[in-house]
């Protein structure tokens, strides 16, 4: 088997979506989610080789799950049917465009039960790019260690390893996810964060340069600092440039942080420039946002000049 570009890890949903209260009542409607599995579509639909591996139940949702990311292109040959824990579910309803809420049902699901031994095959099989997120190591012990040893494990066989933090806040507190993401960032090339989310992957109170400075020290070569609206800052030896989002109308920006690293990642892959990889990483967020559901509106690679003529700002300092 060829080795794929992007190899990810962790946990893929079932979403089950409504487009008002859910209290209210109304039907609902079903969609593959999670930030790692995210990812690996949009990479796979620029024509990159994909693959994620995970655990989902030996149940209808996780056959749905792995129907849908078949369809998508991404290799799941690696992934681990479990007889004995559903895939996790999670409902989501929608108050307005830009602001969502979720209720999670995955407690004990398949996904949770990540352990080493899912993993020791799909990393021999080698990877341009091991792709982790901060979510993971949050949903077990069993799930913190499997990742903290792919990282180390990709780290020690030379494949590059793409770290998003990701915090979620209703799956562990900052302290806990501190513990656990501030070692890990060790063993990473690329560290996404929002501007909150920083000083879990370095010391608590320090200011963005700090943290920087200090990523850099333990071998980390860029640091991508993720704005929203206003786009975001991408941190390397040579120093900080900043690119703007996109102008498009926002739909729902559910999705749009992974949207942001697939394009960033896309660009990798192909040899661009620091500029040209922030600019398809604007590209894909912008698409994310633009259109209902995590991933669903992502594009093809024929597509990306569809948003050439939408400006984003760009410096470097």
């Amino acid at each position: 088997m060829t080795a794929p570009d992007l190899l990810t890890v962790g946990e893929a949903l079932v979403s089950l979506r409504s487009a008002g209260p859910l209290a209210a009542g109304g039907p609902l409607t079903m969609h593959l989610a999670g930030a790692e599995s995210n990812v690996a579509v949009g990479v796979a639909r620029l024509g990159h080789r994909a693959a994620w591996v995970g655990r989902v139940g030996a149940d209808e949702f996780g056959e749905y799950a792995l129907r849908q990311l078949r369809a998508e292109g991404v290799d799941v040959d690696g992934v681990s049917r479990d007889s004995d824990r559903p895939t996790g579910l999670m409902f989501l309803e929608r108050r307005t465009a830009d602001l969502t809420r979720v209720q999670y049902h995955r407690a004990g699901s398949a996904g949770s039960a990540l352990d080493v031994e899912d993993l020791r095959a799909p990393l021999a099989a080698g990877a341009r790019m091991l792709h982790l997120t901060g979510i993971t190591p949050a949903l077990s012990d069993t799930a913190h260690a499997a990742t903290r040893w792919a990282a180390e494990a990709a780290a020690g066989a030379g494949i590059p390893v793409c770290l998003d933090v990701n915090h979620r806040a209703r799956l562990w507190s900052r302290a806990d996810a501190r513990e656990a993401l501030n070692p890990l960032a060790g063993y990473a090339s690329i560290v996404i964060a929002s501007t909150d989310e920083l000083d879990l992957v370095g010391d608590p109170g320090a200011d963005e340069s700090t943290v920087v400075a200090e990523l850099f020290r333990r071998g980390v070569d860029t640091v991508l600092v993720k704005l929203g609206a206003d786009g975001a800052r991408a941190h390397t030896p040579d120093g900080v440039r900043h690119t703007g989002a996109l102008s498009v109308t926002a739909v729902d920006t559910v999705g749009a942080g992974d949207a942001f690293t697939a394009g960033y990642l896309s660009g990798w892959f192909d040899g661009l420039d620091l500029a040209g990889r922030l600019r398809r990483a604007a590209t894909l967020g912008a698409f994310a946002v633009s259109s209902p559901g995590d991933w669903e509106g992502l594009p093809r690679r024929a597509e990306l000049s569809l948003l050439d003529g939408h400006e984003a700002g760009s410096v470097i300092r």
